[in-house]
């Protein structure tokens, strides 16, 4: 009877291991289904992909500055590769310009430009 139950318990463990390898496994590699700049699932990819969105948005603030846009009111969101600026500016000339530039950052598909006009000293 103690046997019998030991093999029902080792039985039980087995099913439950090889589920769990099955389960995890998808259909296609991990590499073709990642998004650049983004990590293959796993443990690490909501961290990798956190870092990626940060990186990215420092390179469209780097382009920004670079191209002549005043980004000290303003804030840059990445999320996969879709690009929000929010917060103001002094020029309405340079709402356009930063949705320009963001565009072609490397990296970027998408740009929403929230950005508003905000006249000096208001």
């Amino acid at each position: 009877m103690k046997m019998t139950k030991t093999f029902m318990l080792v039985g039980s463990a087995l099913i439950v291991v090889a589920s769990i390898n099955a389960w995890s496994q998808t259909s296609e590699p991990a590499a073709a289904s990642a998004q650049p700049g983004t990590a293959a699932t796993g443990e690490g990819s909501a961290k990798a992909t956190r870092q990626a969105n940060r990186a990215l948005s420092k390179k469209v603030l780097h382009a920004l500055s670079k191209g002549g846009v005043t980004t000290s009111r303003m804030n840059i969101i990445a999320k996969g590769g879709a690009v929000t600026l929010a917060g103001s500016v002094t020029d309405p000339t340079q709402i356009d310009k930063a949705g320009e530039i963001a565009k072609g950052v490397p990296g970027v598909m998408s740009v929403k430009n929230s950005l508003t006009l905000k006249e000096p000293g208001q």
